[in-house]
């Protein structure tokens, strides 16, 4: 009787120890890790300039560019390198900022910030002659978008400003366009109200302007 009493407690212990045992912990899954995004290898178009290119106010005529782009099939990505402001001193100062890319093509725009702030014509036309040499150099082809200035600036440097983009074009044999508001600047439901910069729906125009110069450069 002692034998089995002993038994007994020795059964009602082990019961009572496994049920106060915690349940075994279940591992938790991991979650497999996103999938890389892939990389970006379309040739590169780097829209190089001043508030022209960088875009004001809504969309900039790069990122209308962009679209035109792709509307026609061409894989290509535009780089928007425009900051407002600059002029073809800072534009000298950053070129290895677009040679960096190694794009397969360079829209040129400066020199209107040199214009409003009366810089030597001698100077503007040096320091955009510079950029064009680092970047033909590099063997990149590239296209120069002209810019004028308003009359009240006065004949004696208006003109030989406007001047110096036809006569970089034909001494480096790049393609010019000679005034890149030509289609907008006279129409003000296409310009912001400060008349120097186009608005959104000017920027289409602008941008419409330049897929044209350009098209005949790109390969589908």
């Amino acid at each position: 009787m002692r034998l089995r009493s002993v038994l007994f407690i020795v059964a009602i212990l082990f019961q009572t120890g496994c049920a106060s045992s915690p349940p075994p912990v279940k591992a938790e899954r991991a979650e497999a890790p996103p999938p890389p995004v892939p990389a970006d290898t379309r040739p590169v178009i780097v829209a190089f300039g001043d508030s022209l290119t960088a875009g004001v106010s809504g969309r900039s005529y790069p990122e209308s560019l962009q679209m035109d782009l792709d509307s026609a099939g061409y894989k290509y990505r535009v780089d928007n390198q425009g900051v407002s402001g600059d002029t073809t001193s800072d534009g000298l100062a950053r070129i290895d900022n677009v040679l960096a890319v190694h794009p397969s093509l360079v829209l040129l725009e400066f020199g209107g910030n040199d214009g409003l702030r009366g810089v030597p014509v001698d100077s503007t036309r040096d320091n955009l002659n510079q950029m064009i040499q680092r970047i033909q150099d590099a063997k990149i082809p590239l296209v120069l978008l002209g810019i004028t200035l308003p009359p009240n600036y006065g004949p004696d440097y208006v003109k030989p400003f406007t001047a110096i983009f036809p006569a970089l074009a034909a001494e480096h044999k790049i393609k010019l366009m000679p005034f890149l508001l030509l289609h907008v600047y006279q129409d003000h439901a296409l310009m912001q109200p400060d008349g120097i910069h186009p608005n959104e729906q000017g920027n289409v125009i602008v941008a419409r302007d330049v897929f044209h110069l350009i098209e005949p450069m790109l390969k589908k």
